[in-house]
């Protein structure tokens, strides 16, 4: 067997190996692998569970490739109390490019996704089809494992820019987000609340890592992404070239957040980007991660156990900025949707649910059913 966790993008795959075997023999394992699902011995080869993330470059893929590694184990490695994996026994969990969080509450509700990561108002909002999702019926197979990290919208343009403002952004041209992304949408409502007319800005809807080589050969006024920090993507655009971020606040913030109640305030600090030495005011979301109300009990139990398990947590902080930030004291804060019954029976052992349903009604949908 390969012992790896996977990666996967439509247009690209990366693998993080713990094992011996390389690239070729695990390609070889994947070009074989239908053969091994349609045979008898099916039942004993590895369960296969998907993330959905988001582009290459934004921190949702990222983070998605860690947890997807951190909550995956091979059913004949070493167990967690000897050294081996302390993910789930013959699990292996795949974190998926997709075009970002509209697309992932849709595929996840449908069943096209096990799970997947979105911004908690944008789940909010497909739950219970308001704003975006309006125009369909509610998405209401959504159920939660977790909050993650929050999010901060970032809006970065080159250090020489006469962009220091929203209003600056006014006949520029700004990539705004592929339409399908969780950045689209925040965006739109943003530059709404600025005062800033749709048709006022050449609106470019590219994915992170077109967006930024075009900001970085001049082509584009400004980027906008949204994500935890550092951003793959912008830490990466401030080691080439000198950047600001723009700051979001005043009555523009003041306004959406008494409009949309999952919306926050945030501060990028200072020196988390090459050459921004001055913190930066932002708006803030929560990251989510959902699965679809259909997923076995027991799975997610042993998937929510397996985050949460402090020997899974140490050497996710020790690789990346925004997984340090990832907190059991945090998993219940601002759920868009119920609780999955199976992360439920996991939260309800450590004793975190007495003091929140009367807080967050939404938690209580799948907690009444155990």
């Amino acid at each position: 067997m390969v012992l790896f966790a996977m990666v996967v993008s439509p247009r690209e795959t990366r693998f993080v190996r713990y094992g011996w075997r390389n690239l070729i023999c695990a390609s070889l394992f994947f070009a074989a692998m239908p053969l091994f699902m349609s045979s008898p011995a099916a039942a004993e080869e590895p369960r296969y569970f998907r993330i959905g993330t988001a582009a290459t470059g934004g921190s949702f893929f990222e983070i998605g490739g860690l947890i997807a590694s951190a909550i995956s184990r091979p059913a004949d490695g070493p167990d967690c109390e000897h050294g081996g994996s302390c993910g789930v026994p013959g699990l292996v969990a795949v974190a998926q490019a997709t075009l970002g969080s509209v697309e992932n509450l849709r595929q996840i509700n449908s069943g096209q996704l096990d799970s997947g990561f979105a911004q908690a108002d944008l789940a909010a909002w497909a739950y219970k089809a308001r704003n975006l999702f309006a125009a369909g019926p509610p998405l209401d197979r959504l159920r939660a494992i977790a909050t993650l990290f929050p999010e901060s919208v970032h809006i970065a343009v080159r250090a020489d820019s006469s962009i220091h403002t929203l209003s600056d952004l006014k006949g520029k041209t700004v990539s705004t987000g592929d339409p399908a992304s969780g950045t689209a949408v925040a965006m739109a409502t943003l530059l709404a609340a600025a005062g800033l007319d749709e048709h006022e800005i050449n609106r470019s809807p590219l994915r992170p890592g077109p967006a930024i080589e075009e900001l970085r050969q001049g082509r584009l006024d400004a980027v906008c992404l949204i994500g935890g920090y550092p951003m793959p993507a912008i830490r990466d655009l401030a080691g080439t070239i000198p950047i600001r971020l723009i700051p979001v606040e005043g009555s523009v913030v003041d306004r959406l957040r008494k409009d949309f109640s999952f919306y926050g305030t945030s501060e990028i600090p200072a020196g988390t980007y090459a050459g921004v030495d001055s913190a930066t005011p932002s708006l803030s979301f929560s990251a989510v991660w959902l699965v679809g109300a259909e997923i076995d009990d027991d799975l997610v139990y042993t998937i929510t156990k397996s985050l949460w398990n402090p020997a899974t947590l140490r050497p996710l902080a020790g690789l990346d900025q925004i997984a340090n930030r990832i907190k059991l004291s945090h998993a219940l804060d601002g759920l868009p949707v119920p609780l999955h019954s199976g992360a439920a029976r996991f939260y309800g052992e450590r004793g975190m649910l007495a003091d929140r349903v009367s807080e967050q009604p939404s938690l209580s949908t799948d907690i009444k059913k155990q």
